[in-house]
Order: structure tokens, then C-alpha cells, then sequence
């Protein structure tokens, strides 16, 4: 009997849920074939087999919310059973047994080599690339970004993870940092819940998934960003029936990034520094119903208005079905959320480090206005742009901002 854990599935995440089994209790599987889906606060991500065998017992049900290396399957491998690449090769000391929590981690070790074994695409899949990772510090690229903007030294601290891997908690550990945004410095007040009342009383629902990672991103752009937000309006009353309107405003967002581009840039409070890019990867905030996840278009401003509109159905359609890669959802240059096509006129977006801007889009209202023959109602968008004030001026925010407009109120 051999017992397979959860692995490790990167980026610092301690967990994941259960979206559902590929096999049932007594199942013969090979190595490699498709076992179960689980959700990190990234995506949903697919775990083969380990082994060949029979699965005796699945030791979590969908809608679990399982730990990094928790049990969750049992195998009967049987005689001559066929383990995975990485059991191949014997242990290390960074590399266990297959009964272990460790056995089937995304990074591993093999023996006799200074090169990690990362697996891509599919976790714990047989194939990965080798990378030298002899003498460096290890941590995944968010938990570098989050060491930089706490100002935390990643060489002077002790790793927690797996296989030496510094994690997000070991960050915010060193910074004073709890895992629910609160601070313990000496001097700085922290919260505490106050006693409950009986109409209060209950047990708490934790967070888990992208609802946590939103509760971590929300909690840092809160506490870091200088985000100052100005509010303008688009009249479209020139359009005709048939323009597409997200395009149109993708478009518009691309125009005003060319004629101020310090507003398309990542910022580095440590430096303090920036860094202006050239290209537009735009962060599309979406509504999956109990969640928002922000995928990313690539290239957005080299698309054209169809082009735009294919790539957001697909990236929409991802996002219903839950097919997401991490891939997709990171290293975005700006963000749009559209929250009009719900409800609200304004907001006050916020600005997720390291990216300076968020331009937000409500809903369409019919305002009236003076025109040159008199008073007249039209369609008009409204506009909320949040930036952040350490790195872009109010000058600059509000040209983008006139960019944009001047656009958007082109007849197409």
C-alpha cells in the first residue's frame, strides 16, 4: 500500500481544493494518467498518477480544502508496479521515500546532480526542464516580488517550504507580517475581534483560493499604494448600434498608454524605482460569480477591434470553465474592470503591486447635456482611474485619462 500526497504545488501556496476526481476507489490507473483537479488561488491545476496501480482510497472528496503534502489517495501498486520518473533515482537527502509527504513534489532533487527537477505544465508529471539552482536562493518569482516591496533580505532567511523553498509565510514572518494582513511591530497597533454578541455568534467561514489571495493582494495594495483615483465621463452618443464596447474601450486604454506610457510601468518602492514597459499586457478583471480572477491579454495594444474581441471571449470562456493556467494570470502591465456591466457609475479601484494603474468602466448612463442646438441626452461612459501617486503625477493620470476619452468618443 503506498499512500500519495498532495504536492507542492509552487508559487509559496500551502493548498488547494479538491474540483473533482478523474478516477474512483478501485480504478487500475498508469503512471501519468490523469487523477484529480485542484484549485490554488492561481487556477485549476491537473495532477496525474504517480504510479501504476489500483486507487483502494480517495482520502478527500470535492470541495476539500487539502494541504500541501496531505494525504489524499491510497495505491495498491502490486507486484512489478511502476513508480514515477522521479522514484527512479535513489533518495537524497532532499528527496524521500514514496510514503512520504514529500514523494511527489513539483521541485525535487535527483540524486547525484546540482540541477532541480521542475515540472511544467502538468505537476508531478515525468517530464520538466532542469535549471541550475547550486549556491541561489530559492523562492518562487511572486515571493521574491513580495520580499522586495517588505524590504525583506531572502539570504538571511530560514526556508520552511520543501526542499529549502522559501514561502510566503516565511516572508511575512520576517517582515511582522501575519497570514491575515495584520502586524505585530513594536509600536504599530494590530486588530483584535471584539466579543461577539449572540446575534454574532457562530462559526467563520475561512477563506480559501482566490477569495484568500484577493484578501492578501487587497490588504498589501492598501497598506503600500498612494492610489489617488479621478473620475470623468466618455459620451458615446456617435456610436452606432453594432460597436463593441470593450473593445473599443481596450483600444482606448492602449491610445492612452502610447501618449503616457509612465502609466503602463511596474514600480519598486525599495528603490525607489520603475520601470516603464513598451508592451501592453492588460489585466482583464472578470466575475466567475463567487470569485474575480483577472487573466491576461497579451499584446493588447498590436490587436485589432475584432481581434480584441475574440481573444476576451476566450479568455472569458477559461475563466467559466475553469481552465486557466498560472501562465494567464500573471505579469500584467495594467488592469481594466468593467464592475458597469453589474452595476455602480464610479469607483475606486485599487491598484495591485507592482502594476501603478487601474482604469475602471460603469455602467452607461443617458445624462443630459449641452449641445450646440440646445439640451440633448446621450450615452456616456463613466470613467474611474486609480493610480499610484509614488510613481505617476496627477498630470500624467489625467492626460491618459483625456487620451482615453477623445477615443472612446470617436464615431468608431
Amino acid at each position: 500500500m503506498t499512500t500519495f500526497h498532495l504536492p507542492d504545488l509552487g508559487e509559496g501556496l500551502q493548498e488547494a481544493e479538491i474540483v473533482s476526481w478523474h478516477v474512483k476507489e478501485g480504478d487500475e490507473v498508469l503512471v501519468d494518467q490523469l487523477m484529480v483537479s485542484v484549485e490554488t488561488a492561481k487556477a485549476v491545476v491537473e495532477v496525474p498518477s504517480p504510479h501504476s496501480g489500483k486507487i483502494v482510497k480517495l482520502l478527500a472528496k470535492p470541495g476539500d480544502i487539502v494541504a500541501t503534502h496531505q494525504a489524499i489517495v491510497e495505491f495498491d501498486l502490486g507486484q512489478g508496479a511502476t513508480l514515477g520518473a522521479e522514484h527512479h533515482a535513489a533518495p537524497t537527502a532532499h528527496q524521500t521515500s514514496t510514503t512520504t509527504p514529500g514523494s511527489m513534489t513539483v521541485v525535487g532533487r535527483m540524486a547525484v546532480s546540482d540541477h532541480e527537477l521542475i515540472e511544467r505544465v502538468i505537476v508531478g508529471g515525468t517530464q520538466g526542464g532542469a535549471v541550475k539552482a547550486k549556491g541561489r536562493v530559492r523562492a518562487a518569482p511572486a515571493v521574491r516580488m513580495l520580499a522586495k516591496r517588505l524590504t525583506v533580505d531572502l539570504t538571511r532567511l530560514t526556508a520552511s517550504g520543501r526542499h529549502g523553498l522559501i514561502t510566503v509565510d516565511d516572508v511575512l514572518s520576517a517582515a511582522g507580517v501575519t497570514r491575515q494582513g495584520t502586524a505585530h511591530h513594536e509600536g504599530r497597533p494590530t486588530y483584535r475581534m471584539p466579543a461577539l454578541g449572540e446575534r454574532l455568534a457562530g462559526e467563520f467561514e475561512a477563506l480559501h483560493g482566490p477569495r484568500r489571495a484577493m484578501a492578501h493582494a487587497m490588504t498589501l495594495s492598501r497598506d503600500e499604494v498612494a492610489m489617488v483615483t479621478v473620475f470623468d465621463d466618455a459620451d458615446i452618443h456617435t456610436w452606432s448600434g453594432r460597436t463593441d464596447m470593450t473593445a473599443r474601450i481596450i483600444r482606448a486604454l492602449c491610445r492612452g498608454v502610447q501618449a503616457q506610457p509612465a502609466i503602463n510601468a511596474i514600480f519598486d518602492p525599495n528603490g525607489p524605482a520603475r520601470r516603464v514597459l513598451s508592451h501592453v499586457d492588460l489585466g482583464i478583471a472578470i466575475d466567475s460569480g463567487d470569485k474575480l480572477l483577472v487573466p491576461v491579454l497579451r499584446d493588447a495594444h498590436t490587436k485589432s477591434l475584432s481581434e480584441l474581441r475574440t481573444e476576451v471571449n476566450r479568455l472569458k470562456q477559461a475563466t467559466t470553465d475553469r481552465t486557466l493556467t498560472p501562465e494567464e494570470m500573471r505579469d500584467y502591465t495594467i488592469t481594466l474592470t468593467n464592475f458597469g456591466t453589474l452595476a455602480g457609475r464610479y469607483a475606486t479601484p485599487l491598484v495591485v503591486p507592482p502594476t501603478v494603474a487601474i482604469l475602471g468602466t460603469g455602467k452607461v448612463h443617458r445624462d443630459v447635456v449641452a449641445a450646440d442646438g440646445g439640451i440633448e441626452v446621450h450615452p456616456r461612459i463613466p470613467l474611474s482611474l486609480t493610480f499610484d501617486h509614488r510613481c505617476i503625477t496627477g498630470g500624467e493620470a489625467c492626460r491618459f485619462l483625456a487620451v482615453v476619452i477623445q477615443d472612446l468618443e470617436l464615431a468608431e
